[in-house]
């Protein structure tokens, strides 16, 4: 399998509130809520980066999608790491989601590696990692 990962899917509760919160509060470009035409087809993507989107689902319609059984979230099963340029770039993200609705679960700080680093959940439950990582900085 040559990897070529092009959208990472969020189950979420509800959709308008998860595009909100990415919309509005984080800035991610989308154009909206597309599919409500189609049961279980309402969804919304978002631009991360080149060939990248984040997609919001609501969970009932992931599971029906996928055939398997709805079932309660577990926030440590998997983590979006966000790597930013700049140390001060973690703070500043932080505190965009804070003001998003974002919960805080680990305040930014220096990381055994040397780097600094914090953690929210979405509205959903989902964690997002904020990086600054000297090693492994992001294209500019």
């Amino acid at each position: 399998m040559k990897p070529r990962i092009s959208v990472l899917t969020l189950g979420v509760d509800n959709l308008e509130r998860a595009v909100a919160f990415y919309r509005d509060g984080l800035g991610l470009a989308t154009e909206g809520i597309i599919g409500k035409e189609f049961e279980h087809g309402a969804v919304a993507f978002f631009d991360l980066q080149s060939q990248l989107k984040l997609a919001v689902w609501a969970q009932d319609d992931l599971a029906h999608d996928a055939s398997l059984p709805k079932t309660a979230r577990c926030p440590t099963g998997f983590t979006i790491g966000h790597n930013v340029s700049q140390k001060s770039e973690v703070d500043d993200v932080m505190e965009q989601a804070r003001r998003a609705g974002a919960t805080i679960v680990k305040e930014a700080q220096d990381t055994f590696y040397g780097g600094y680093a914090g953690c929210f959940q979405d509205p959903d439950g989902h964690v997002w990692e904020i990086v600054w990582n000297p090693a492994f900085l992001p294209a500019v």
